[in-house]
C-alpha cells in the first residue's frame, strides 16, 4: 500500500505538526510539549508517582523520569514520598511551576483554539468518534496473539 494511502501515516502526520506547533509556543517559556503537559496534568491532578504520570502523558516511564527531573532542577516541580509508600514519590507544582503553566497554557491553547476553528461541532464530534475508532482498533492488533508461520 502506497504510504499516502496509510490511515497511520496520515495520523502520525497530523500528531507531529500538532506537538511541533505547540512547541514552537511553548518555546519562549523553555518548554518543550511534554514538560508542558506534566505541569498541566499536575495542576489536574496533584501529587501522582511518576509511573501514573507517564501514562497520563503518554510516555515511557524513563522518559517520565527525565521530563520530571528538569522541571524539579528548574524548580517547577517538587517530589516528596508518600506519606504511607514512602517509596513513591508524588509530584506537585510548586508556585513557580504554577505561575510558568498559567502563561504557557494562554500560548499552548491557541494552538488548540486555530485546531478547533478548522471544524465545525459536528466535524469535532465525528473526529473524536473516528479517532476512538482508530484508537480502539489498534488496541485490538496489540492484544492478538501472535501469528506463528
Amino acid at each position: 500500500m502506497p504510504i499516502d494511502r496509510r490511515l497511520g501515516h496520515h495520523l502520525k502526520r497530523a500528531e507531529q505538526e500538532l506537538i511541533a506547533a505547540k512547541h514552537a509556543s511553548l518555546r519562549q517559556f523553555k518548554l518543550n510539549t511534554p514538560q508542558y503537559t506534566v505541569l498541566l496534568v499536575l495542576f489536574e491532578e496533584p501529587g501522582l508517582s511518576g509511573a501514573v504520570l507517564a501514562r497520563r502523558c503518554l510516555v515511557t516511564p524513563q522518559t517520565m523520569s527525565s521530563v520530571l527531573s528538569t522541571l524539579e532542577g528548574r524548580g517547577l516541580v517538587e517530589r516528596k514520598p508518600h506519606p504511607i509508600h514512602s517509596h513513591i514519590l508524588e509530584a506537585r507544582l510548586t508556585r513557580a511551576g504554577r505561575a510558568l503553566l498559567a502563561k504557557a497554557d494562554v500560548e499552548a491553547t491557541t494552538v488548540e483554539d486555530a485546531l478547533h476553528a478548522e471544524f465545525t461541532d459536528e466535524e469535532k464530534e465525528q473526529l473524536v468518534s473516528l479517532l476512538a475508532r482508530c484508537t480502539s482498533a489498534l488496541s485490538e492488533c496489540r492484544t492478538k496473539p501472535e501469528k506463528v508461520g
